[in-house]
């Protein structure tokens, strides 16, 4: 016991301390970043460069967050990993890059701290934001510290986290899933495959969005987002964004 405590006090705090401080660089890499560019270059752009894109996310004005899965084809062509990491957004229009689209927030759901339950449903994934999403249940993210907690059922729930690209087997069951939870409700949509199909957009077998099943009050964007930026969605649902200012 003795060598485990002088363990212990050698390696020091190991838990993230987002939100108290803003996310480090190992947090949030640079890769989780999406590809940016001025507007007239991506004007100037032809149709062959924007081909690389294997989603289709690069267009004249903006690189579509939603669309966008990091995998820094384009950076071939002149484009930057500059964009943002852990802003989750209220608007479709927004991951766009709509000058247009105003930034909304959801009600908060538990604003005077109080405890938050997350329900995760999976409607067709590769699992990949599943890993980042229970990652936040580690001993590094320590959800519960925040007064978060995972919940296996949705009438508990207050927060439903969808990742994966809708399956017509999993639509149902989405909905269902959404009517059980008691109000008020709130739905954060991880991930370029519940923003808008992401690489499987356009398949036999999958739909193209979370939000035509269910509606969707944040979006949190990548392939897959890293686990502070699902953290950010999830508090910002809850009514208490980062305490340090992170770079939206």
């Amino acid at each position: 016991m003795t060598n485990w405590l002088r363990h212990s006090a050698a390696r020091g705090i190991l838990t993230s301390r987002y939100p108290d401080r803003a996310a480090t660089d190992e947090e949030l890499p640079e890769a989780g970043r999406t590809p940016t560019a001025r507007p007239e270059e991506l004007a100037r752009l032809s149709d062959g460069s924007r081909s690389l894109c294997p989603t289709g996310a690069i267009g004249e004005r903006a690189v579509d967050q939603g669309r966008c899965i990091r995998c820094e084809r384009c950076l071939a062509i002149g484009l930057r990993p500059s964009g943002s990491t852990a802003a989750s957004v209220g608007t479709r229009e927004e991951l766009r890059g709509s000058s247009n689209a105003a930034d909304r927030r959801p009600t908060p759901v538990a604003p005077f701290g109080t405890s938050l339950h997350v329900f995760m449903i999976d409607v067709g994934s590769c699992h990949a934001c599943n890993a980042e999403v229970l990652a936040l249940g580690s001993p590094y993210y320590d959800l519960n510290r925040l007064g978060l907690f995972f919940t296996n059922s949705p009438r508990h729930a207050d927060v439903l986290v969808v990742v994966g690209v809708p399956t017509p087997e999993m639509a149902e069951p989405l909905r269902r899933t959404y009517e059980a939870m008691p109000r008020p409700k709130t739905v954060l949509a991880v991930g370029a495959c519940a923003i808008d199909g992401g690489i499987f957009a356009g398949g036999p077998r999958t739909g193209s969005s979370v939000s035509d099943i269910v509606p969707v009050d944040l979006y949190v964007a990548g392939c897959p987002p890293p686990p502070v930026a699902i953290l950010e969605g999830i508090l910002a649902l809850a009514g208490r964004g980062a305490t340090a200012e992170e770079d939206r």
